[in-house]
């Protein structure tokens, strides 16, 4: 069983949303979060980077609840049906969370900064800001990110209109872009059987933790 989350004083309470609602087309279909990387589901990695660093977290599935429940924190279904992507894991992530800033990360980046949290709420001090989201280079990765529970019914009017794309509903927001080009390694994700087997070769250190 992962670590339950700790609170560190210094901040509001964050909820963290790990992301594995999706279909996993690119690696045939398969559950992506529970593909094994240095023996351990893909899930495991990344609830371990983030149990440190925030109060509550909860797993967005919508295949396999048995085995994510197994990592010992509370499992959400996407409320929108038709597996509408990650705009919909937000969705039931900002519904569920008892804390008013969510974060948000994929199942599919085992390496996150453990700074990660402590970076992205930077900008959310400012009560003006919507969402603090990570970037490397000229890269944004959307949805590793932080959010405000208020945008709940925006984004709930935005999924009732038929939208789909996280960088849609962006661009209605006021966004913080957050750069972390010192940690750019720290965002690789997987969408290939090649890539989780690249990530395993070039971080032996890490698969073995």
């Amino acid at each position: 069983m992962a670590p339950r989350p700790s609170t560190v004083l210094s901040r509001p309470p964050v909820t963290a949303v790990l992301l594995a609602g999706g279909l996993g087309r690119r690696m045939g279909n398969v559950d992506k979060g529970l593909q094994l990387l240095g023996g351990r589901p893909l899930a495991s990695w990344v609830l371990q980077r983030l149990a440190s660093q925030v109060d509550e977290i909860l797993i967005n599935a919508n295949r396999n609840p048995d085995a994510y429940a197994a990592f010992g924190y509370r499992v959400i279904e996407d409320r929108i049906g038709g597996y509408a992507g990650p705009l919909a894991g937000m969705h039931a992530g900002l519904s569920e969370a008892k804390n008013n800033l969510v974060a948000f990360a994929p199942c599919d980046t085992p390496l996150l900064p453990a700074d990660l949290v402590t970076r992205l709420l930077a900008p959310l001090q400012d009560e003006r800001v919507d969402l603090g989201v990570a970037k490397t280079g000229t890269q944004v990765h959307p949805v590793i990110c932080i959010a405000r529970k208020r945008l709940l019914p925006h984004l709930a009017g935005l999924l009732e209109s038929g939208g789909r794309k996280v960088d849609a509903w962006f661009a209605t927001l006021n966004v913080v872009e957050v750069a972390f080009d010192d940690q750019q390694q720290a965002f690789r994700n997987v969408n290939t059987e090649e890539e989780l087997r690249a990530i395993e070769r070039d971080q032996p250190a890490a698969s073995r933790k």
